[in-house]
């Protein structure tokens, strides 16, 4: 589960307009981290730094007594996040930034409202349900973000598109509620792509990650799941490739194989990626990726590769950067914004989920979403790269 409130939808159903973006807008077939042609913009472009977020971080570091750990807490703030709760005013603020600087801002988004969200895990944070007009609300919603976009035409955005989806589509379709969850999680976000893509945003599908879709007998069926929502969005021009270990724990490249990633020979990050791009080309898919590094800076934590909820002993991972090593990466980001709890571990919680009770999950631990200041802590003492 990936733990982040997606945007309210309101009420009333907004058409979205096909507003054309601007013909300096990297498609595709170009990086958006890097490879974004500036016009009258003098400046190599910025990330846009979640103002929400570092105003936990920066409360979170007071908490810290020892000054060194609190001076490497501080810099967590500086890490552009890819969720953005405030979208307009988020955007109204990149906009200013740009013209009175000169250098174009990067604004990443996180799409995350699916109707039956999380259909394969024990407990939804989801707010939309598919028997209670959920596509229709889906839809809405993606209008309204659409609309809000259209009011910056100068704003270059990237967005995640629904953590924790589309790998259920190629392995849990045992599980009842994700059987019956297909056919709306494709159309919903086909739609989602449709849109984005008339609006100019740059788009990255969540692919799981080495321990979900990695397993050889699931490759192949991801790469033909992945073509087909591509396909059936008219191969729109913005799509630009997948983000895999959101929310997760998975080096990029691991010196040895951790003991619970036994019988994968892709047990990383990167022998994931090397396994599935070629899948991808082949099936016609852009093969670009970005990689979730920010809670992976410590390996060998976990009693099962499936543990997910505020793993015991994590660290920061490599900090957000493009210098990734590989043609295949776009970038190394950070999507999950770290110290924000997974779940809680309060038994009575009507969202509480087992997977927060077991034993290398942290405890206790406060509700979905919320700030989780020991956990942060660990973060930033287990940092790995230091923090500075």
């Amino acid at each position: 589960m990936f733990g982040l409130a997606g945007f309210l939808a309101i009420a009333s159903l907004i058409p979205a307009l096909a507003l054309a973006r601007p013909a300096t807008r990297a498609a595709a077939a170009v990086n958006p981290y890097t490879g974004i042609t500036h016009g009258a913009l003098a400046t190599p472009a910025q990330l846009f730094l979640s103002p929400v977020y570092s105003a936990e971080v920066t409360a979170a570091a007071a908490n810290i007594a020892d000054p060194t750990q609190q001076a490497n807490a501080l810099s967590v703030a500086q890490i552009p996040l890819s969720s953005v709760p405030l979208l307009s005013q988020y955007l109204g603020n990149a906009s200013a930034m740009q013209q009175s600087s000169g250098q174009e801002v990067l604004v990443q988004i996180v799409i995350y409202d699916l109707p039956d969200r999380d259909c394969a895990a024990a407990a939804s944070n989801g707010e939309f349900s598919i028997s209670d007009n959920g596509q229709a609300n889906y839809f809405n919603y993606i209008n309204q973000i659409v609309t809000i976009i259209q009011q910056f035409p100068d704003v270059h955005i990237i967005a995640v598109i629904e953590p924790d989806s589309l790998a259920n589509m190629v392995t849990n379709l045992s599980v009842e509620k994700c059987a019956n969850a297909a056919s709306t999680y494709k159309a919903c976000i086909t739609y989602a792509v449709q849109q984005l893509n008339s609006v100019g945003v740059s788009m990255y599908l969540d692919a799981g990650h080495a321990g979900w879709l990695g397993w050889p007998a699931n490759l192949a069926p991801a790469a033909q799941l992945f073509s087909e929502l591509y396909l059936n969005a008219s191969s729109p021009e913005f799509l630009r490739g997948l983000a895999t270990n959101v929310a997760n724990y998975n080096a990029l490249n691991a010196s040895t194989p951790d003991p619970i990633t036994q019988g994968n020979a892709n047990y990383d990050e990167w022998l994931y990626i090397q396994a599935l791009s070629p899948l991808l080309t082949q099936n016609g898919f852009p093969a670009h990726f970005i990689v979730d590094q920010g809670r992976a800076g410590v390996q060998n934590i976990r009693q099962q590769w499936g543990d997910w909820c505020n793993v015991k002993g994590a660290g920061f991972g490599i900090q957000p950067t493009t210098d990734t090593g590989s043609e295949l990466i776009d970038s190394i980001v950070w999507v999950k914004p770290p110290g924000e709890c997974d779940g809680t571990s309060n038994t009575s919680s009507p969202r509480y989920d087992s997977h927060c009770g077991l034993a290398d999950a942290d405890q206790p631990a406060p509700e979905a979403g919320t700030w989780f200041q020991e956990y942060f802590a660990t973060l930033v003492a287990n940092a790995n790269p230091a923090l500075s």
